[in-house]
């Protein structure tokens, strides 16, 4: 599951890179994942200095992937 994963979110950022630039090298890592009965859900970010982090849930039922992607547009404190 891991590897698919990895797989499905480095073709998503090859895919959405400017075709302009030349291609550059990068890692994708999982942060965080967990398992609920037959599904995965799986918290992914790449060595790009892009602010992009992915969401990536298995259907275990469906056999099927859906993949969210997000911008971290800002990260601040919020004290009680």
């Amino acid at each position: 599951m891991d590897g698919k994963a990895i797989e499905i979110v480095r073709d998503y950022i090859g895919e959405h890179l400017d075709k302009s630039d030349t291609k550059p090298d990068f890692e994708v890592y999982t942060v965080w994942k967990c398992k609920a009965l037959q599904n995965w859900k799986y918290l992914l970010s790449s060595t790009l200095f892009d602010g992009m982090y992915y969401e990536l849930t298995y259907n275990g039922d469906k056999k099927e992937w859906y993949l969210d992607a997000y911008k971290k547009f800002e990260n601040k404190v919020v004290k009680e």
